[in-house]
């Protein structure tokens, strides 16, 4: 369902009833482990995240790394940042 460097990849699901009586299959929300930093980029205006992700993590699709490192929720809040948290070697 995931790709394999999905933080959802080995989150889990589990099963909702709905007032109809139908049911959905739902993926648990992943604990996040704290990163600290290894280091930190400046990051120049207008530099996307994926660039950053890719050229630091190996993976442009990993920008959850990116947040996890910098205790942002989402990369739309990580993308006001103009210094940010390099991870160390991701899972």
């Amino acid at each position: 369902m995931f790709a394999s460097n999905s933080r959802y990849a080995s989150a889990g699901t589990y099963q909702v009833t709905l007032a109809d009586g139908s049911v959905l299959t739902v993926t648990c929300i992943p604990i996040r482990t704290p990163v600290s930093p290894m280091g930190w980029y400046r990051r120049p205006a207008g530099e996307r995240l994926d660039v950053v992700a890719y050229q630091f993590v190996g993976d442009a699709t990993m920008t959850w790394a990116l947040c996890d490192a910098n205790d942002a929720m989402s990369p739309d809040a990580l993308a006001t940042h103009d210094l940010i948290g390099i991870p160390g070697p991701v899972r």
